[in-house]
């Protein structure tokens, strides 16, 4: 086990589906990027993390849900995408034992857990770790969010977690700045992704107090709604901003994708 030293904390925009890895019919001027990015995350931690714990917009449960598995399977939780879509791999090994420190610091936070010894990658996860530490050999839980999908309660999460940065455990949160499907789909996010990525750009830079009160509040932002009709993409950003405790944010990506802007943040 490597010596403890603080991790940062990330949060990324996992893109859509399996496009880093199959041929989606994207431009490779908006692919390219977006995956050179992601391939950065691994060397962004000072030392080799002891674990990956990764909060995916993917999954939601009535409580905070732990993945226990030490052999965790593939969730190709997406569909109509060509046959190789569905032969990914990303065989990193489950970390129990960390799921069950998560579970204890969530429980000394009142926040009571679940666990879900089937539950397997989905793409929130494989898709960018898999760019991110391709030899799949750091052994990886992913935390559910909590249905509800309330700002306040998965800022309350991250700052239980923020003990695991002094552990080695790299936290991970996987989603989008921006996910608007129609908008998407009909060519007109351009701007509203814009206006809404200024002002989370501005807000990962403020003084904690600031920043998580302006996060909580993130509906009222300009143009929130119109850039997540709902939430899922956005709260792993809670989460981790709740784990980053004073640290103040950065960007360290910001591109097009699909026609939109999205970002990656790094606290830390």
């Amino acid at each position: 086990m490597n010596p403890p030293r603080k991790m940062p904390v990330v949060y990324v925009p996992h893109g859509g589906g399996p496009w880093p890895f199959v041929d989606m019919g994207m431009p490779r001027a908006e692919v390219e990027p977006l995956a050179g990015y992601l391939r950065t995350i691994g060397s962004v931690p000072p030392v080799a993390p002891n674990a990956l714990l990764v909060i995916s917009a993917h999954w939601e449960a009535p409580q905070p849900t732990l993945m226990t598995s030490p052999a965790p399977p593939m969730l190709y939780d997406y569909y109509g995408f060509p046959s190789e879509s569905y032969q990914i791999t990303w065989p990193a090994p489950g970390a129990p034992d960390v799921a069950s420190r998560v579970a204890d610091l969530l429980g000394a936070a009142r926040i009571e857990t679940r666990t879900d010894p089937k539950r397997g990658y989905d793409h929130g996860t494989f898709v960018p770790l898999k760019l991110a530490f391709p030899e799949a050999a750091i052994p990886t839980v992913q935390l559910s969010l909590q249905e509800g999908l309330d700002p306040e309660t998965h800022l309350a999460v991250g700052r239980a977690l923020a003990p695991l940065r002094d552990e080695g455990v790299f936290i991970v949160g996987s989603g989008m700045t921006f996910h608007n499907m129609r908008a998407f789909r009909d060519g007109t996010g351009r701007s509203t992704s814009e206006t809404f990525d200024a002002w989370l750009g501005e807000t990962v830079k403020l003084p904690a107090a600031e920043r998580d009160r302006r996060l909580a509040r993130w509906s009222s932002a300009p143009a929130g709604r119109l850039a997540h009709p709902r939430e899922e993409h956005l709260l792993p950003l809670m989460v981790v901003a709740g784990a980053a405790g004073e640290d103040v944010g950065s960007i360290t990506f910001s591109g097009m994708t699909l026609g939109v802007r999205v970002s990656g943040y790094q606290f830390g």
